[in-house]
């Protein structure tokens, strides 16, 4: 059972803030590609032979700020769990976009499965399928970004970097990468086979 229920949690956000980056219950929109950023870092240089999926793509905005920093990739997918997220995004993105729950179903295959903040209001059970299933689905890595820390909280999940090691060694991750210290309680984390 999640913390709080998704579908409501985020119809307030967009109704208060709009199809803004706060809408999405990011802090902001400087936040947002901040975290985007970090997420390309850990990407090839080029994603022109590379198909990518992004789980919980939200309005579909990771995919509007590749195609601002001309890394689109061969094919895009979106995945998120929501209707009115979905809606929205292929209209954004004119791309595939699948709604699914990600903790709960197999997802298609790609290179690159990423995952910008979806897992933050997730309980920790279902992190670890999200994770598990996004892993599986990922040719090359699963990359994403997290709340880090021990804290405690009714709404937010907050993954150690403990926790985060746990869960790569249970999945057999070939290598780990992690990015931290660009955003206070930020990490970001990629998964290689």
């Amino acid at each position: 059972m999640p913390r709080i229920e998704s579908e409501a949690f985020y119809k307030n956000a967009i109704k208060k803030h709009g199809l803004t980056p706060q809408g999405v219950c990011w802090l902001s929109f400087a936040h947002q590609q901040i975290r985007f950023e970090m997420i390309c870092n850990l990407l090839p240089e080029s994603l022109a032979e590379f198909s990518l999926l992004d789980a919980g793509c939200g309005f579909g905005d990771f995919y509007s700020y590749l195609q601002n920093t001309n890394k689109v990739p061969k094919e895009y997918i979106g995945i998120d769990s929501l209707d009115t997220m979905c809606s929205i995004a292929k209209k954004r993105t004119e791309q595939k976009i699948i709604q699914t729950d990600i903790t709960h179903t197999e997802i298609p295959v790609s290179d690159y499965v990423i995952c910008s903040g979806a897992m933050n209001v997730l309980t920790p059970f279902e992190t670890q399928l999200f994770v598990n299933n996004c892993y599986r689905a990922s040719k090359k890595a699963f990359i994403f970004n997290v709340l880090c820390g021990e804290d405690e909280s009714q709404t937010y999940n907050y993954l150690s970097k403990q926790k985060i090691t746990q869960m790569a060694r249970s999945l057999n991750v070939n290598r780990i990468e992690l990015r931290e210290e660009y955003l206070q309680g930020d990490i970001t984390v990629g998964f290689f086979r």
